[in-house]
Formats: structure tokens, sequence, C-alpha cells
């Protein structure tokens, strides 16, 4: 879920009926200013218009080629969602504003993770919300489906929740399933939630004793099956707004928490305890927990045999993306380690998990656009997910990340230049390696070199570029796009905790894809920034200061595009 503008923007319930229903008005612009209903004859000026709006697609010159974009229209919330694997294919879920119908969850499936079927909207606004906010999937072995996710009302000026309840029916955590082949329809499982909202987003009730309890409905997790029984946990936003923003507030409002839930048949809920205890250590009490993702740690990035930890992913909505990594044990979770994927800003937004055949997990987030409204309205899209990440657990129980192997199925056109140094306080331009498209894999001996790094987007005159490094006094991979653009982006440097193993050599894996840049480095951390070079720079250079730097090898592969348009 997102706040922009004071607005929330997250999950909600769903029914997604077949295609002679779904009935919206488009207003084709041009010379014929027709409306068409979908459901009628197909004029040809949306045919036309339709092949303009793609062939527009492929030319923009900052739209992704790899990275998964919303096919249209405003992915404002960009929250991947209900993630889930199943007879061969990865199913993904994306929250988008769908014109005339509201905060819906778009669809796509896919063989490797690149190249996408688009399937029609899993859930749409219905019943008396006004949008479908985020949430989580569960598959079982049969093949059934459940979406989870937050049914959201928008409210009126002067009106309050219980009067639209009243009016529009209950609200809070609603469940979808699909069981057909290609999970192309999903029904709602009942007309009331699962889990019933007070207030928005949040619920006060008393327990078995008679005793006042306060519990989060809003942002479900995916589901999970144990022992028997269901489980989902939901998160706080909304808690931590009415009860724990204020420095007196309880200590046991404030900061992020998450609340678990059980049932044996996915309809009737029971609310158990708190996930987890909540540790100023590690995060601030302005921060929450939303968009969670719960699931078990392998051993390695190959899937395989699963380790003893367990990764709870999730947002704090002023701080992005972060994790902790835990024993789950008697139904309590215990953090033993915490680490964020954004460190400047929250720009890396709304993880979304799944677990695989191989016992990969994977997960998807939400990278965020920089451009003003009037930008990304006019240029017909936003809504762009960083690559898809492998995570595991290494031998320190500490959290691992890399690229989806499959990335490797886009490589094209192999470049490699070996063995040969970097001096102190110079920088070498690798000729021919740069491209708009492109994926490097630079190993470096750091030697007493204090910063090793690399240009990327480097324009003829200098004026634009975006510099990876890694500071070696300062333990920090950094990212640096205060030159990225003459336009758009944020102007800051990112620097994430990277620490080398004595002995250790450094490996960067850089990507570049038109406006996204992200770089992975030895399987323990990675940034993913928005950058909208001006000037067409393609140039890649290297650099070292504070001492020379031995380069090992330096790979670089041009990317074949993958997404559809």
């Amino acid at each position: 879920m997102k706040i922009i503008k004071g607005i929330f923007i997250a999950g909600m319930l769903c029914q997604t009926p077949a295609f002679s229903q779904v009935v919206d008005t488009i207003k084709v612009t041009g010379t014929s200013g027709i409306q068409w209903i979908s459901d009628q004859p197909v004029p040809k000026s949306v045919v036309v218009s339709t092949r303009s709006f793609r062939e527009r697609l492929l030319a923009d010159p900052y739209r992704p080629a790899y990275h998964f974009c919303v096919p249209e229209g405003r992915g404002i919330p960009g929250d991947p969602n209900g993630a889930f694997y199943f007879n061969g294919r990865y199913h993904l879920m994306y929250l988008y504003y769908r014109e005339q119908r509201g905060f819906s969850w778009g669809h796509v499936s896919s063989k490797d993770m690149f190249h996408w079927r688009h399937h029609p909207d899993a859930i749409v606004p219905g019943k008396g919300e006004d949008g479908i906010f985020s949430g989580g999937a569960f598959v079982d072995k049969d093949g059934k489906a459940t979406l989870s996710y937050w049914q959201v009302i928008n409210l009126a000026k002067g009106e309050t929740f219980q009067s639209r309840i009243e009016k529009s029916g209950p609200s809070g955590i609603g469940l979808s399933e699909s069981s057909d082949e290609h999970f192309d329809t999903w029904t709602s499982g009942s007309a009331d939630p699962i889990i019933r909202s007070t207030e928005w987003g949040f619920t006060v009730t008393k327990d078995e004793k008679g005793n006042e309890q306060i519990y989060g409905s809003a942002d479900p997790s995916n589901i999970w099956f144990k022992d028997g029984k269901y489980y989902m946990l939901t998160g706080n936003l909304l808690v931590l707004n009415k009860y724990g923003r204020k420095d007196n507030d309880p200590p046991k409002y404030q900061g992020d928490h998450s609340y678990l839930f059980v049932s044996e048949d996915k309809k009737s809920w029971k609310y158990l305890h708190e996930f987890y205890d909540s540790d100023r250590k590690w995060t601030d009490k302005s921060e929450d927990n939303m968009c969670a993702s719960f699931l078990p740690l392998p051993a390695g990035p190959d899937g395989g045999k699963l380790s003893d930890k367990h990764l709870l992913l999730f947002i704090s909505h002023n701080k992005g993306a972060q994790y902790y990594v835990g024993d789950y044990k008697n139904d309590k979770f215990q953090p033993v380690n915490h680490g964020r994927m954004t460190w400047v800003d929250n720009a890396y937004f709304a993880p979304e998990a799944l677990t695989d055949h191989k016992n990969r997990q994977i997960m998807w987030s939400w990278i965020f656009d920089d451009r003003p409204d009037k930008v990304k309205d006019e240029s017909g899209w936003t809504g762009v997910y960083g690559l898809p990440r492998s995570l595991w657990a290494g031998k320190d129980g500490k959290l691992r990340m890399a690229p989806v192997e499959e990335v490797k199925l886009l490589r094209q056109a192999e470049q490699i230049k070996k063995d040969f140094v970097i001096k102190d306080g110079t920088e070498l331009a690798l000729d021919g390696f740069g491209k708009e498209l492109v994926e490097l894999e630079i190993t470096v001996a750091p030697g007493k070199a204090k910063t090793i790094g690399v240009m990327v987007g480097c324009s003829q005159d200098g004026r634009e570029k975006t510099e990876i490094y890694y500071d070696a006094a300062g333990k920090t991979l950094n990212v640096n796009t205060a030159k990225s653009s003459l336009g758009y982006g944020r102007k800051v440097t990112e620097s994430a905790p990277l620490e080398l193993d004595a002995g250790e050599q450094l490996t960067l894996r850089v990507f570049v894809d038109k406006s996204i840049v992200e770089v992975f480095a030895n399987d323990k951390q990675a940034i993913g920034r928005s950058v909208y070079p001006t000037l067409g720079g393609t140039g890649i250079k290297l650099f070292s200061k504070g001492g020379d730097a031995k380069i090992i090898s330096v790979k670089s592969w041009e990317v074949m595009p993958s997404n559809p348009y």
C-alpha cells in the first residue's frame, strides 16, 4: 500500500466478471470522436489508436525494455501483489488505477519472469468498494489459487466509516479464488470480508475475556499452510496512525507491528497475537509494517534445501522496503537480523515474493517513477518493477540476493576485457561496451584502493553519468544519481552497507534499462533507482581513488528487450 498526497493506495475486494460483463466506456480521441463500449464491435479507430499507442511506447526513450512495466495507464500505486507459481508458470498481480473502475489488480504470467502473458484483470472493485489494494497469494497442491487483499473505501467529506459501511456494506480483508486452467476467472468467496474492519484499516473488538483488542485489517500477507491450518498477517499503518504517532503514545502501538490470524478452512479467521516483537534497535517508532510477505528461505540461490530461517519482507511507508530474517516457532516469529532495501528515501517499495518449484524464494518490488504526474499521464505509462531477485540465507544467517538466473536468457553480444589495472585517480573508458540496454559484470581485486567504481550512461560531454562505487573505508555500496539526468529523477546518493571478507574480491553486476539502473554486489547487497538521461549517453568508465585497483575481468552483454512493447 502507498499513501500519495494523503490518499491511501493499496489493496481491496474482488470479483472479476466474465469479459462480456466488464463494460467500460472508453472515449476514443481522433477524427471520429466516438465512444466505444468494450462488449460491442470494435471500431477501426480503436484498432488504429491501439497500434499507434504500442508504437509510441516502443519508441519511448524512458520506458524500460526488460524490467516489468504496467502495460498502460497509471501504475500508481505500482505495488506488485499476489505472486505465486503453479504448473510451470510464474503468476504476478500488479496494482494499478483502472479508469472508471478504480484501483484494480492486473494479472500477468510467465515461464521465465521476463516474457509475460497478459490475463484478464484478477480483481476489480465491486460490492461497495472503491478499490482493491495490496495483498498476497496462496496456491494449494490441487491448483486452487487464493488471493488475499484489502477492500478499500474512500470516505466523502463529512462521511464516517460507520455511515459508509451501513450504506455500502462491510469492509476489511477479502479473498478471491480461481481454479481454472490459466487462472483467468476469479470469484470472491464471500460477500463479507473474512476480517472485518470497524474503522478504516483496523479493528477494535474484545477478546474472549472481554479485554479490548486492536489489530490491523489492511494489507494482508500471503497465506501459508502449516500443520493443517492456514495463517496470514495484516499490517499496522492505520493502527500506528491512530494510536502511535504522538511521542507520549503507548510504545506497544509505535513502530512496525504485524498481526497473525489462523483458519482451518480459509473462511473463518481468528486473531491470535502480534507476530513478532518490534525492536527500536532496528526500526524507529515512525515506521509501519505493510505489504508483508512471509516465506521460508532456501539455503542457496538455486533453491533446493531450505535453511532453518524465514524471511519477513515488508515496507514502512516513510523508509521503503526492508526485511527481518529469523526463526519461526510456536506461531511466533523471532527476528535475528534486520536489513533495508532502500536507505536515502523510500523509492524501492512494496516487496512481493513467492516460492517456486525449486524452493527458490523470488521477489519483485516497485521502483518509484520520479517524474511529474502530468508527464506520467502524457506518456501513457507508469509503474516499473525491479528485476526479480532470488533470495536465500547465507551461512552466516544473513540475507543473500541476486537477479534470477533467467535474466541470462536475455544476454547477447558478449564482450570481455581481462587483467588490467586502474591507476589511482584515473578513469578508463570501455569503448564499445556501452549500450542502451546492457548488463555488466565487473570483478575487482580491491587492493589498497579506497573507492572503486563504474560510471554508466555517460554522455560525451560529461554532463550526465550515474556513478556506482564501493567505498572500502565506509564499507558501503553507493549509487550517485546527482548527474544522472539534466531533467527528471532524484539527485541523491544511495549508500547501502556492504562489508567484504578478508581477501574477498568485489563483483558488481550492473543492469541499465533506459530509465532504470540496478546494481548487485557480491550477492550481499543491491540498489535500484530511476534515472532519466536526456543526452542519450551510453558510455561506460571505470575509476579508482585512493589506490590502484586490479580488474580481474569486465564482461558486458547487450540485453534483448523482453517486454511486449
